[in-house]
């Protein structure tokens, strides 16, 4: 079977990313956390599956993810933790966003627009 008939699968559990409101991969590039040239070439991985990062996720239609240990966001530092809650959050919003759109995409057009100033620039 070819690469592209396989779909995105989760290098943690192994199971499809069916959707971009699932990716973590997507929401790191959204953020600005992965560079546009190794997009096509990163591990997926479904935004469960990487709950360091989908606790800082503060969204009604996104259920809670509770990390335990050191990376709690509860032993984190305050401020640390706001600015981490907002960025990642305006990322989830923008994969809801692009969920939504029809029509042809163009993955340049993801990024959050400061993502994409900074890409830019």
């Amino acid at each position: 079977m070819a690469k592209c008939d396989q779909g995105y699968l989760c290098e943690v559990c192994g199971n499809d990313v069916t959707g971009i409101v699932d990716s973590d991969l997507y929401l790191r590039y959204v953020i600005g956390e992965l560079d546009p040239e190794v997009l096509h070439t990163s591990p997926e991985r479904h935004l469960r599956c990487n709950p360091v990062l989908a606790q800082f996720i503060d969204h009604v239609d996104f259920e809670p993810v509770v990390v335990l240990g050191e990376l709690s966001r509860n032993h984190l530092d305050t401020e640390f933790v706001s600015q981490r809650s907002k960025l990642v959050t305006r990322g989830y919003e923008r994969l809801r966003e692009i969920a939504a759109e029809e029509g042809v995409r163009d993955v340049t057009a993801y990024p959050l627009p400061d993502v994409i100033d900074r890409y830019r620039g």
